[in-house]
């Protein structure tokens, strides 16, 4: 389980944000809401996406996938702009094949809450 970096849409400071909270993130600079936007796989999808404290945004993705790659800045600007409502959950079904049969994902980019 990574954090992943983010940059604060507000100020524009760069920020460290965990896979997993108890709330949701905040910019340790303005403490503005930041867009939550984490990888999950087949060992912490569940702590990362079912113990959520916010509604999680699946997102079942494939590196090779054009559809997929159109439609990964659509979901990080609505993470964006619902920072502090929502979790963007990306799952890449090449390194998760567990999730992929558990949800049976049988097409790719695939969407789910």
């Amino acid at each position: 389980m990574e954090s992943s970096l983010i940059k604060c849409p507000n100020c524009g400071k760069t920020n460290r944000i965990p896979a997993v909270a108890s709330g949701h993130p905040r910019c340790a600079n303005c403490h503005h809401d930041l867009p939550w936007i984490v990888a999950a796989g087949d060992d912490d999808f569940k702590l990362i996406a079912e113990k959520s404290p916010v509604p999680a945004l699946i997102d079942f993705w494939a590196e090779w996938c054009g559809p997929c790659r159109m439609v990964s800045p659509v979901l990080d600007q609505l993470a964006a702009e619902k920072a502090g409502r929502i979790k963007l959950v990306k799952v890449d079904v090449d390194h998760a094949p567990g999730l992929s049969s558990e949800f049976a994902v049988q097409a790719i980019p695939t969407l789910m809450v």
